[in-house]
């Protein structure tokens, strides 16, 4: 069950149809994207630290800004997180064309 403080992340879902053991990637996600320092405590509460860390790893749901603060606060490496890595493996377009 997800408390009801939590709601407010899952505006897109019926949050008494969410499971935090089966849907625990789609919970921690949003709780990394949108939490609060409570809610990011419920969440290390909730999940053990590998759990969440797998996730920041994997995800290809967290915003851009949301994996590179998590990687940095975990000490994880850019070439160890997906979205990092897909990022910034891109090569910018140095000719602007108009």
């Amino acid at each position: 069950m997800i408390p009801k403080f939590l709601k407010k992340h899952f505006w897109d879902v019926d949050i008494s149809k969410v499971d935090k053991k089966k849907n625990a990637q789609f919970v921690i996600e949003r709780i990394l994207d949108y939490g609060d320092k409570k809610e990011v405590e419920w969440m290390k509460k909730n999940y053990d630290l590998d759990q969440i860390k797998n996730v920041v790893r994997n995800s290809r749901r967290l915003s851009l800004r949301s994996a590179n603060y998590w990687a940095v606060i975990f000490d994880l490496k850019r070439d160890e997180v997906l979205y990092l890595k897909r990022y910034y493996q891109k090569k910018p377009n140095l000719i602007w064309k108009y």
